[in-house]
């Protein structure tokens, strides 16, 4: 069966029953249908007193047009944690519409490893994502509305720093020239649009910790800058307040359940290649203080979402990981070995030897923040007992394990020796998590810092101009920032053609972005696009109502 004819057929129980689980009571649930509900403000606020249970992020290699299975292997774990009789909780975020038009298609695992409603969660959802857009795209219309009106905070219109969003991968709006058509309708001005992941209201949202903390963030976002190049902010236009009333239910995380009826929340969306890629921080600690183990994702390969994840999120969040595993596929290490993807169902031993390189990278980048590493091998049927044993071999060298997984086919019975093996990392106490760099690091040595050590680029290569541009962020007091980087997925470098474990390369800085409310530099490599487009046969064309009414086509 499909994954969503898998999903539709799953014995789903009524969402206040998943909250039970949890001890969340039924009036604290603000249910949207029978399978959905966020959890209250004032419920999250009566647990602050609570201990925290034990936090486990799942992240994974470089990914591939092979698959790796890294919201499977979150589900299928968090699955298998309880099936070993922990209370356990799944953190993952909401899916984009771009990517489940374009070509990566849905968020919610797949197989027997699946969160539902999976329809749902790909399309509208509870409306997360569209308040966002709206709150956003309010607070741009405020600005050249101020503008038209007098523009009292004397704006520089050569110099606005705040594009629009929407939810869609659309490369036509990524550069547009707005406000023609005379005197009526503004000051012509060149602008442009981002895909609302890609959004400092969606970072912020993320980051935040309740909607005072919201509206703090929002009202820090500098939206333009003056002649004499002061910055100009959110608050200046009078916006915080109004975008604030718009996110507060989207702030409420949302409550929905696995396949096996396991507590999962879904909350936020940042994308791992131009955002920081987590999922919310009211989520995470909010299931922290209700389950004994969290089990979160980070988006991509590690060198994305999990050094955003080490780097940003706990950092900023106080949170403390005490395992990571790291999701790979035989397929994958085949491609990394240089397997075109038509020929992946062949065993080929010494072609998984040869890509395991990217593998034990990521092993390595993973040890860095002082967090101890498994190895997931999401298992697909047509691996064969010699390539499973070439990986788990190889990892041996690395000095951790890897452990077979069969979830997409088995569900939690497939997890439950990587549950296990989890909770025997957990227990060790060995976990001591650390950032890679210090607050105190000069912006420009933090992007080196990452590009060197988690890159094992030689160089970054940057102009006058971004370097002037950081220097000048660190005079205004932003140089206690962490950085995140916006890079392609596929690769370590900044080309996504390059697999394996390059070294001798350079890391190309093409813009930075300060994000001031969201807490983080933006620095663009190579040609990472911060609006995607579809790809030349989209996942759209696919989609349709069949002759019983129900969703096709979503994967």
């Amino acid at each position: 069966m499909s994954d969503i004819e898998i999903a539709r057929a799953a014995k789903k129980k009524p969402i206040q029953e998943i909250g039970e689980k949890l001890g969340i009571p039924w009036e604290h649930l603000l249910p949207f249908g029978h399978d959905k509900a966020k959890v209250s403000e004032d419920f999250i606020k009566s647990l602050s007193d609570r201990k925290d249970g034990h936090l486990v992020l799942v992240t994974a290699i470089n990914p591939t047009p092979a698959g790796e299975g890294k919201t499977t292997t979150t589900v299928g774990l968090g699955d298998g944690l309880n099936a070993i009789g922990k209370t356990a909780a799944v953190c993952i975020r909401e899916a984009s519409l771009g990517p489940c038009f374009g070509m990566k298609g849905g968020a919610a695992g797949g197989g027997y490893a699946q969160v539902v409603p999976m329809e749902d969660m790909n399309l509208h959802f509870t409306g997360d994502f569209h308040a966002i857009t709206s709150a956003h795209n309010l607070l741009a219309a405020m600005l050249d509305n101020h503008i038209y009106w007098g523009n009292e905070q004397q704006v520089d219109i050569r110099r606005i720093a705040y594009r629009r969003v929407m939810d869609m991968n659309d490369r036509a709006l990524r550069q547009i020239v707005c406000n023609l058509g005379g005197v009526a309708n503004g000051f012509p001005r060149e602008a442009g649009f981002d895909i609302t992941v890609a959004s400092e209201v969606m970072a912020i949202l993320c980051l935040a910790t309740d909607l005072a903390d919201l509206e703090r963030r929002l009202g820090d976002i500098i939206v333009a800058y003056r002649r004499d190049k002061t910055p100009v902010f959110c608050r200046d236009i009078k916006a915080d307040g109004a975008m604030t009333v718009l996110l507060q239910q989207a702030m409420q995380p949302n409550l929905v359940q696995t396949l096996e009826n396991n507590p999962a929340f879904v909350h936020g969306g940042p994308f791992a290649n131009i955002a920081h890629g987590c999922n919310s921080v009211v989520a995470t600690t909010t299931a922290l203080k209700l389950a004994d183990y969290v089990v979160t994702e980070a988006g991509f390969g590690a060198d994305l979402g999990a050094e955003k994840f080490m780097d940003i999120k706990c950092r900023k969040a106080g949170l403390n990981p005490e395992a990571v595993v790291i999701v790979a596929t035989v397929r994958a290490m085949k491609m990394n070995g240089g397997v075109a993807k038509a020929d992946l169902g062949a065993e080929n031993v010494e072609a998984v030897k040869a890509g395991c390189e990217n593998l034990g990278r990521h092993i390595d980048n993973v040890k860095k923040f002082g967090v101890p590493a498994v190895v997931a091998i999401n298992h697909f049927v047509t691996d064969t007992d010699a390539e499973v044993k070439a990986v788990q071999e190889y990892v041996a060298t690395q000095g951790t394990e890897a452990v077979l997984c069969k979830h997409w086919a088995e569900g939690s019975k497939g997890t439950e020796d990587l549950a296990n093996k989890v909770v025997e990392i957990v227990e060790s106490g060995k976990a001591s998590y650390k950032p890679l760099y210090p607050d105190e690091m000069p912006l420009f040595e933090k992007i080196e810092t990452i590009a060197k050590e988690i890159y094992h680029a030689d160089e970054v290569v940057a102009d006058s101009k971004v370097r002037a541009q950081l220097k000048e962020w660190e005079d205004q007091g932003y140089g206690n920032l962490p950085v995140c980087m916006a890079k392609t997925q596929y690769s370590f470098t900044t080309d996504p053609s390059r697999r394996g474990a390059p070294t001798g390369h350079s890391l190309p800085v093409r813009e930075v972005r300060l994000s001031a409310g969201a807490g983080f530099v933006v620095v663009v490599c190579g040609e990472i696009m911060t609006m995607p487009g579809l790809p030349k046969v989209p996942s759209a064309e696919s989609i349709c109502i069949n002759d019983d009414g129900l969703i096709d086509g979503l994967f």
